[in-house]
């Protein structure tokens, strides 16, 4: 018998160090088994790592979806939070999780915290316990943001629609594995490291992992690209992102060393 379906205020992005617990009805089935399975289930464990299933909660129990499951890391955090309480109320707010593995994600790319903050001028975020559905990017992903963020983003998007400007996300939250896997996937195509950190945040010291942080576009417009500067939505955004709360990281000749991003915009958080 299937799970009942979550609420739309009960779509929330739950999250430990290793593995997230996603709606499995915002999740896409990877063949005609996951689709029997997500039909029937309520929430799935996905490894950070490489996005891959675990396991699905359905009626019966959780029904492992790879072969030792047991053995998987951070398993048994994934299930402690399986079995709490979903975030609840319109003013819950997230909580900080530890940043106890940034030092080996960095090491293992040739850099180090300290020196790198203090080279670059950026601040170590940490990911929240959990974030807010807020939508779909322009592919039709799931958009996770932390809430005052979606809030802020959701009447931001209103009031250029109402201006005439049409504002749409390219991307939100982003994990410190996800990140990391950008430099991994960039480094095997033999792009230099320093090439990278020019136009990608170091994993733990991006903007997008405390959900705060959107990638904006508008139809029509490539998506992350200089062109976007000369559209009317940047110069909506210019005028009136302030209002909402977000303001540009890196505008030109900004003093971390990443270049001029015009789509990417933070909000100023709780």
């Amino acid at each position: 018998m299937p799970r009942t379906a979550l609420s739309p205020r009960q779509l929330s992005l739950r999250n430990t160090e290793a593995i997230e617990l996603w709606p499995a009805s915002l999740l896409r089935p990877r063949g005609s088994a996951d689709a029997r399975t997500l039909a029937r289930a309520r929430w799935v464990l996905r490894r950070k790592r490489d996005g891959r299933f675990l396991a699905a909660e359905l009626a019966e129990g959780l029904q492992p979806l790879v072969p030792r499951l047991a053995r998987e890391p951070g398993l048994e955090a994934a299930l402690d939070l399986l079995d709490s309480p979903s975030p609840r109320g319109a003013r819950a707010m997230p909580a900080a999780l530890p940043l106890d593995r940034i030092g080996e994600r960095l090491h293992g790319l040739g850099l180090e915290a300290d020196a790198y903050a203090a080279r670059t001028g950026l601040a170590l975020v940490a990911e929240p316990d959990w974030l807010a559905f807020a939508g779909h990017d322009r592919w039709r992903r799931p958009l996770w943001l932390h809430p005052t963020a979606m809030r802020a983003w959701h009447a931001m998007r209103q009031a250029a629609a109402g201006d005439g400007v049409v504002l749409e996300a390219i991307s939100g939250y982003r994990s410190h594995d996800y990140q990391l896997g950008i430099f991994e996937r960039k480094l095997a195509r033999g792009l230099a490291l320093e090439d990278i950190l020019a136009v990608n945040a170091a994993p733990g010291f991006s903007e997008h992992h405390g959900g705060l942080a959107l990638d904006i576009g508008t139809p029509g417009e490539p998506p992350a690209e200089d062109s976007f500067e000369r559209t009317p939505a940047f110069a909506w955004l210019q005028a009136h992102a302030g209002a909402h709360g977000f303001t540009m990281s890196y505008p030109r000749d900004n003093p971390h060393g990443i270049v001029h991003e015009p789509w990417h915009w933070r909000h100023a958080g709780p």
